[in-house]
């Protein structure tokens, strides 16, 4: 199939994160295997979600890994025009849930390894990794590529096909969510000094996290770049109480951190932790004020001189410019974990990204697909030197 047929297959399947994704991944596997690839797949606990990977060519260090995920936002609560899951052509759109985050990446991925030309006598691997639960924390790949790491694969190089507008993405900011939880003793409002209130106590730790990102504004880690250069902490849910005249005795909050891939994300952490448990301290006995982690991803940062990085960027668009993003992807744990060059390039723009009538340029796509190809062959096609005198 082309990249647009592709798509639109790939459209049709609502892999939103709470929903399972066999029926897709089962369908990638053959198509996959049926072009020469040896594949294997990585199911979840449920057992209603796999992440992939497939090889082809020789399995021996260096080539190039193409990394994406297959799980969508939901479209519940958006005014979409078009219907979300089939894919609409409105002049040189298209559009469909997942049509730049991210399935238009593998649409092209899937057409280049239906090109016999391209896949056959490949002097080292091309591997292929997909992933699900990526929109809830970039959960599906860790057990993939702990497999990855202990195997001992090694590529020269992992793309990872975010939208980027086919510019070359050379780092994002990591990401903490959190949740805190108070319990405090409810009362009658009009005696509201005699109880003890557990949205204040997530206020006082409201305000010390605002003091926090003021002292990161003024002596953080800084890197170039970004719209807001160093670290970060929101507060995006504040929740508690029934009604105006009772004292709450429950509240929750959720706040992040985000932070450069200099950032030391510990610190910043027992920062959070400390304050927290200080807060708690000053309660009264059984009142309760707690942090929990609910999601965290490490920052990307690449050097742009690095060969495998240059070799990559010869493969690019002229247009294309070096960017960093605003947004997290899985880059930053490939690059933890292998410990090798990580770029973000793909199709298509994240202002387009879990957006209603969210959609794609066709000639992104196209854009893509010769860049996929040429990568392939600048990373894949290239002889080992040899080793003999």
């Amino acid at each position: 199939m082309r990249a647009i047929d592709w798509l639109e297959h790939l459209v049709s399947h609502p892999t939103i994160s709470s929903a399972g994704n066999l029926d897709l991944v089962h369908g990638l596997v053959d198509a996959l295997s049926a072009a020469g690839a040896v594949v294997e797949t990585f199911p979840d606990e449920t057992g209603n979600k796999a992440a992939l990977l497939a090889r082809f060519g020789p399995d021996m260090p260096g080539g190039l890994m193409l990394s994406a995920h297959l799980d969508v936002v939901p479209v519940e609560g958006q005014d979409w025009t078009v219907p979300p899951f089939e894919l609409t052509w409105r002049g040189e759109r298209l559009h469909g849930r997942g049509t730049t985050d991210m399935k238009g990446f593998v649409a092209c991925v899937m057409d280049l390894i239906e090109t016999p030309e391209i896949v056959q006598d490949l002097a080292k691997p091309l591997w292929i990794a997909l992933s699900y639960d990526e929109e809830v924390g970039c959960v599906g790949v860790r057990p993939m590529l702990a497999a990855i790491a202990e195997r001992g694969i090694h590529p020269d190089l992992v793309l990872v096909g975010e939208p980027t507008s086919m510019n070359i993405g050379l780092g994002h900011k990591g990401k903490t969510a959190y949740r805190a939880r108070s319990r405090g003793i409810a009362r009658h409002s009009a005696e509201a000094p005699l109880a003890v209130n557990a949205l204040h106590a997530l206020g006082d730790l409201m305000a010390g996290l605002r003091r926090m990102q003021e002292d990161l504004a003024r002596d953080g880690v800084r890197e170039d770049g970004y719209s807001v250069p160093y670290s970060s902490v929101h507060v995006g849910v504040l929740s508690g109480g029934t009604a105006v005249n009772v004292v709450p005795s429950e509240a929750t909050m959720l706040f992040e951190t985000r932070f450069p891939a200099s950032e030391d994300a510990a610190a910043l952490d027992a920062r959070i932790r400390t304050m927290a448990q200080e807060l708690d301290d000053a309660l009264p006995d059984g009142c309760r004020l707690t942090v929990k982690e609910l999601l965290s991803y490490p920052g990307l940062t690449t050097d742009a001189a690095a060969p495998a990085v240059q070799r990559m960027t010869g493969c690019l668009p002229e247009t294309a410019r070096p960017c960093w993003l605003s947004f997290g992807t899985e880059g930053g744990l490939f690059a933890e974990r292998l410990d090798v060059p990580v770029v973000v390039c793909g199709p298509g723009d994240m202002a387009q990204g879990h957006q209603p009538d969210e959609f794609i340029e066709a000639e992104q796509l196209a854009e893509c697909r010769r860049f996929l190809e040429r990568a392939a062959a600048a990373f894949c096609k290239e002889r080992p030197a040899s080793t003999t005198g």
